[in-house]
């Protein structure tokens, strides 16, 4: 199984804990990482994630995330059928972004859990 995490997820362990609703996304974020690396299901990372990373004020967040490129078995760079798909998404009330990370996970095969 592939999965694609977008940039709210790598940043969520940063965010402030107080509210349980976080604490819960931090720990599920984790336990995918943990699967992530010992091998039980696989990464996917796209272009879109690398710029939205290179936009992080948080020099510590934005190379935290960018060690993960590492791990990523897969990775995909824009395409007209990724940007095809965004379309379609926007069309349907995603906004662009998040419709383009979720045309790039599609691009890769990833399960949507």
């Amino acid at each position: 199984m592939r999965v694609y995490l977008d940039n709210c997820c790598f940043n969520r362990p940063f965010d402030d804990q107080s509210l349980l609703i976080i604490q819960l996304e931090t720990e599920a974020k984790l336990n995918i990482q943990e699967k992530i690396k010992s091998g039980d299901i696989s990464l996917g990372r796209s272009y879109i994630l690398d710029f939205e990373n290179t936009a992080n004020p948080f020099l510590e967040r934005r190379i935290e995330i960018q060690r993960w490129k590492v791990l990523a078995d897969s990775f995909v760079n824009e395409t007209e059928e990724i940007l095809s798909e965004m379309d379609k998404l926007t069309s349907i009330g995603l906004r662009p972004i998040d419709a383009l990370h979720i045309a790039c996970a599609i691009s890769l095969k990833c399960e949507f859990l």
